[in-house]
């Protein structure tokens, strides 16, 4: 698809404008870099302080460290893709309670819909996290190592965000 000359030229002043606005604000680091730019408007928009690690924790509520999954569908849903692969179920379980997904106290699921922004936000605890995800996770667990991204990775769907969660918006 051909850009047109104003579109670029308008992109390249935005682009840089954005990244000069991140970089002088201690701790939000590289908008561009993967999620990131969701990442901050979420934190900002739920009135939370950002992570400054881009692994680990995401943002920082009342509670402490939070997670926040984002999406563009229709539909609200939540991806955890990329979960390291411990050697048995037993040490994946606690792996996944202690580190990864249980370690979080509230789970942040966001929509967002073209220039609109987030037009949709629930929270979901991480106990219940761990109550949808556990058994899609250790449904898969046997035969990951066999696939071609040897690494673990579950959805919330909107069945189960609107089952257990609370609509923020």
């Amino acid at each position: 698809m051909k850009m047109s000359k104003k579109f670029q030229k308008e992109f390249k002043r935005l682009y840089t404008e954005m990244a000069t606005l991140c970089e002088n604000e201690e701790g939000v680091g590289d908008p561009f870099s993967y999620g990131r730019a969701k990442e901050i408007l979420t934190s900002i928009e739920l009135e939370h302080e950002i992570s400054e690690t881009l692994s680990g924790a995401d943002g920082i509520d009342h509670s402490g460290a939070c997670e926040y999954k984002a999406t563009s569908g229709k539909n609200i849903s939540g991806t955890y893709n990329g979960i390291s692969v411990q050697s048995t179920w037993e040490e994946q379980e606690k792996y996944l309670r202690e580190e990864k997904l249980g370690k979080y106290e509230n789970h942040y699921i966001c929509r967002f819909e073209g220039g609109k922004g987030i037009v949709e936000i629930w929270k979901l605890s991480g106990e219940d996290v761990l109550t949808i995800l556990l058994p899609k996770l250790k449904n898969k667990y046997s035969t990951v190592l066999t696939k071609k991204d040897p690494r673990l990775g579950a959805s919330l769907t909107k069945k189960d965000i609107t089952k257990y969660g609370i609509c923020l918006r």
